[in-house]
């Protein structure tokens, strides 16, 4: 019953930020605040703000964990892949399950791999992306299944749940064109894709999408294991193209500001005390980035 009434209300918060009058003054806060905030932006070293610029400018950047040289890197990168063979092909017998997701307790076996996700050199990068604190959404390891469904996240649609959202999507296998890769389509036809489309939150068919842009102008993420996207998806049409050779295992670590556009959208999946646990020996900086909502305590 809680999820229906959730689901309801936020359907209705919805409606109300597509209003005219409401967006217009959301604008205007939101301008407002990044120009409070730009004096607090982490200072970043000379590549890592070419990286932010690539992302502004494209709505992708992509490099690798070797050129990135965080220290973490290869820690994180072991232990992601060791979890590669815990994660089952299927867990359900329904026809249209295309994604296996590591499981809650999976992660917490695994801190490393959430506790990336908040390595203070990427927060930076995010937060120079954003414009604003950073709100860390949280961790997904998925196995997507080379099957022929084509549903949710497989469909092309743009993340509205914020003004910008940043997603650090790693490859933990070899994705070529068949492999299932991260696609979209760039910036500045996106724009013109959603005026054409009148596109509101909703999946589009690739059928639909042909109709609106050619193919040739879709862009594939490929890159052997180990490469690094980062992807401004709230600026982007994007989807997960279907696997066909080879299941794709990938790592997507999610952030918005803590003001997200939808002020109830959350992705965390991780009950509050498995969180406190992880995030125990990080700064204060850190913890804030999880414990984001105002109701929330570290």
């Amino acid at each position: 019953m809680y999820i229906v009434v959730q689901k309801a209300r936020n359907r209705i918060i919805r409606k109300l930020t597509e209003i005219p009058f409401v967006q217009a003054k959301s604008e205007l806060v939101y301008q407002k605040a990044l120009k409070k905030h730009l004096v607090n932006l982490p200072v970043l070293s000379t590549s890592d703000r070419t990286l932010v610029e690539t992302i502004k400018r494209d709505g992708i950047a992509i490099t690798s964990l070797s050129a990135l040289g965080i220290p973490s890197n290869p820690r994180f990168f072991q232990v992601a892949k060791k979890l590669m063979s815990e994660i089952p092909k299927s867990i359900s017998s329904e026809k249209n399950e295309f994604v296996v997701h590591a499981t809650s307790q999976q992660i917490m076996e695994h801190p490393e791999i959430f506790l990336w996700g908040v390595e203070q050199r990427l927060l930076n990068i995010v937060e120079n992306y954003l414009g604003l604190p950073v709100a860390y959404q949280g961790v997904f390891f998925r196995r997507d299944i080379a099957n022929e469904v084509a549903i949710q996240s497989r469909l092309w649609h743009v993340d509205l749940e914020d003004k910008k959202v940043l997603k650090i999507i790693v490859y933990l296998n070899d994705v070529n064109d068949d492999g299932g890769p991260f696609q979209y389509i760039p910036q500045s036809l996106t724009s013109t894709v959603v005026r054409s489309l009148k596109y509101r939150p909703r999946y589009i068919t690739e059928e639909i999408m042909q109709q609106a842009l050619s193919p040739s102008h879709w862009k594939s993420c490929t890159g052997i294991s180990g490469t690094v996207i980062f992807a401004g998806t709230a600026g982007i049409f994007h989807r997960g193209k279907i696997p066909l050779a080879d299941d794709r295992f990938a790592v997507f670590f999610d952030y918005t500001s803590r003001q997200p556009r939808q002020p109830f959208y959350s992705t965390l999946t991780l009950p509050k005390e498995n969180l406190r646990s992880l995030v125990k020996n990080l700064s204060e900086a850190q913890k804030n980035c999880v414990f984001w909502q105002q109701h929330d305590k570290i």
